[in-house]
Order: structure tokens, then sequence, then C-alpha cells
């Protein structure tokens, strides 16, 4: 399956955690991030991950357009909801994109961790057939 990963700056780290904790599952899957967030996961993980330009410079509009092309599986977006990012439009975006094309996503940590315990366990098979 195709996996997204997003972070805003304070998120970052957190980002980094969860992709160790569970770098064995996801390791079995394709990852996709915006440029900073796929290199910082990349260095402590040593996952391979398809990284797109950073957020700011059109990497979630390259993300959004895998999204709306039924090419993303799965979308993990840890949000900072007490920092608004400058291209915040960009980013409600690419969650409109996830609800209109019926794509799993997480916006924290909690279900993050849901969506890659289901992931694991094959409840997110169903994509296989979209």
């Amino acid at each position: 399956m195709n996996i997204g990963l997003v972070a805003h700056d304070a998120k970052k780290s957190l980002m980094q955690n969860l992709c160790i904790a569970y770098r064995g599952i996801l390791s079995k899957h394709q990852l996709y991030a915006t440029g900073t967030t796929g290199r910082l996961v990349e260095e402590v993980t040593n996952l391979h991950i398809y990284k797109y330009l950073s957020g700011t410079l059109g990497g979630i509009q390259q993300m959004g357009l895998q999204i709306e092309q039924n090419q993303m599986d799965m979308l993990i977006f840890l949000q900072d909801p007490l920092q608004p990012a400058a291209h915040e439009p960009a980013l409600e975006n690419i969650l409109r994109l996830c609800d209109a094309h019926n794509i799993p996503c997480a916006t924290n940590l909690a279900t993050a961790e849901v969506l890659i315990l289901a992931l694991d366990q094959g409840y997110l098979d169903w994509r296989n057939y979209v």
C-alpha cells in the first residue's frame, strides 16, 4: 500500500518516533512524504521514502495529485493545531481530497497508531480493490 507522511514543523520529531516504533510494519509498504519530513524520517529509520518537494514549495500539492488519482491508500498527517502553517489552504485541501476519495487519514498520534495497526491486521486491504 502507498502511505503518505506529512508533519507540521512542531510534529516532525513525533513523526520520526512514530516511524521508528512501527518501522517493521511501515517497511512492508511504499512510503511517500513531503521533502523535509521524508528526509528526517529516512535518517532515523533507514526506510526508503519517496520524497516530494518541501510542503511549502509544492510537496503538498504533489501528494494531493497522487490522492486525487487514487494512488495513495493512507495518509498520516500530524498537525499542530496550535500553530497554523503558512500553506494552510493546501493542507486543508489534502484532507478534503482524502474525504472525497475515501482514503483513511490520521491527523494525530492516536489515530495514526490505530491506522498503522489496522494496516498490519489487514483491515485496510479493501483499498486494494478500490
